[in-house]
């Protein structure tokens, strides 16, 4: 039986996810960072990695399903901030 409020969840987490696979290609490309903010940055990449834990826990699949894709593209954003902090 699906739980519609978890799908419902689940696919705006996908699309989030999505969106922010296209900050990490616009970042990619641009190799250079102009303008964030680094309380916002650590802010929602450490409340996706705790949806990581708290999904599982109310046994909506599909949010942590969602959930993944949100963290994965966070952790490469970031990992691509470390990186290219530096560049002008």
């Amino acid at each position: 039986m699906i739980l519609w409020s978890d799908f419902i969840n689940g696919v705006f987490e996908t699309f989030g996810g999505v969106a922010i696979f296209g900050h990490v290609w616009r970042l990619w490309k641009a190799k250079r960072i102009v303008g964030y903010n680094p309380w916002s940055v650590a802010f929602f990449t450490a409340w996706g990695y705790w949806n990581l834990f708290y999904y599982p826990n109310l046994a909506q699949w599909w949010s942590f399903t969602g959930g993944l894709a949100i963290v994965t593209g966070n952790t490469i954003w970031v990992a691509l901030l470390i990186k290219y902090r530096n560049n002008k």
